[in-house]
């Protein structure tokens, strides 16, 4: 396997919102990276930017087939490339679907502590949230199927929006517990919209079970919404797509899209992708992952030793650390201030993400290992301060 370079690039000067920061600051906040993207994905926008016209784009069948081919490849799931719809963004697209397949007023699940901006794509379109929160038992996550059948069970609910791997807790569901949660869907009439944007960052030992593949029912109320951004660092170039087997679903969906203008790629979008998930790419994403996992290895254990009194649950997807921090808050968001005022280290409250996240802080490891070594002793230095 070729050597890539996994330095943090310097992001300052360039309109970052991530380094936006004040001089001395470090911020671990937002969920992008400080590496540059795969080599692969560099030449192919050069290639593009290279013809000085920048009109209108299509999107070819190619990209498509790199979509379809990279699922069967990567994570073992067949989707016909006919069956993938381009989008510029993920959460462009949940918020598209949402309009498209629950009336205003009606009900969607989610699971908390989740995902902040789902709770924004239910409520800034006029539906409600009703929350089946995640069990969180002996320092460790679950689902609580009891709560989220009765969720399901409600007349007013018509959609759940599931976390496919989770952030911000880091969780890849197995197969089992994503065919259940299918077949409640089924079994109550929910369309579930499966955000899976984190799944190519894993835990070299854990394998990703996409939610359509995981039983029969699953496909049938599938909407799975995924792109390159959060794996190779694209976010910028708004390309992103929505998976869907079930005809009247996709029908939908793809109609609303256009309608909301969704669904027009810029000149890089779709070369990006292609690139992204070519045998090069791929090369790159392994390095990729294996230096995100040694990131979070030495995190946990840099922690646990200095501070006992913290609990990190496993992670075995993003480069999120989700840091329990009762031991010390029960006000993430106070802590979260404190620490960054004390030490210039700015990671994110996990008040956020629910009121389940309240005692949490998350942070990005998704940056090279001297910046996440400083991260670390920051964050030690503020919490043995308290």
């Amino acid at each position: 396997m070729p050597n890539f370079d996994f330095d943090a690039a310097d992001r300052t000067h360039i309109n970052s919102v991530k380094w936006d920061v004040a001089p001395g600051e470090l911020p671990m906040w937002v969920a992008d990276m400080d590496f540059a993207t795969a080599p692969a994905v560099i030449d192919a926008v050069k290639q593009r930017m290279a013809n000085s016209t920048y009109g209108y784009s299509i999107i070819p069948e190619e990209y498509n087939q790199a979509v379809s081919s990279w699922w069967k490849r990567r994570h073992d799931y067949d989707i016909d490339p006919h069956n993938i719809i381009f989008a510029t963004g993920v959460i462009p697209a949940i918020s598209s679907a949402v309009r498209s397949l629950t009336n205003p007023a009606e009900k969607v699940v989610i699971q908390s502590p989740v995902y902040n901006i789902f709770y924004n794509s239910i409520i800034n379109n006029g539906r409600r949230i009703t929350d089946a929160p995640l069990a969180y038992t002996s320092g460790e996550y679950s689902m609580d199927f009891e709560a989220l059948e009765k969720a399901f069970r409600d007349p007013l609910a018509t959609m759940m929006i599931l976390c496919n791997p989770h952030n911000p807790i880091g969780k890849a569901w197995s197969r089992n517990d994503l065919a259940r949660v299918g077949e409640l869907a089924d079994k109550y009439h929910i369309t579930v919209v499966s955000d899976e944007i984190h799944c190519d960052i894993m835990d070299p030992a854990v394998t990703h079970i996409p939610f359509a593949s995981a039983a029969p029912a699953c496909r049938r109320v599938a909407v799975t919404c995924c792109s390159p951004s959060k794996a190779f660092n694209l976010a910028g170039l708004q390309s992103a797509y929505v998976m869907i087997d079930e005809p009247w679903i996709r029908h939908r969906v793809e109609r609303r899209l256009n309608t909301d203008e969704a669904a027009e790629p810029n000149v890089v979008a779709c070369q990006s992708t292609i690139a992204a998930y070519s045998q090069d790419g791929a090369q790159w994403l392994d390095a990729l992952n294996k230096y995100i996992q040694g990131n979070k290895d030495h995190t946990a254990t840099a922690l646990s030793n200095a501070l006992p009194g913290l609990h990190i649950p496993r992670s075995e997807a993003t480069y999120l650390m989700w840091i329990d921090c009762s031991a010390y808050t029960d006000d993430a968001e106070k802590l979260q201030e404190y620490v960054r005022q004390k030490t210039g280290l700015y990671v994110s409250s996990g008040h956020i993400y629910g009121e389940a996240g309240r005692t949490f802080l998350r942070m990005n490891l998704g940056t090279s290992r001297s910046l996440v070594e400083d991260g670390v002793q920051r964050l030690i230095a503020a919490l043995r301060n308290l």
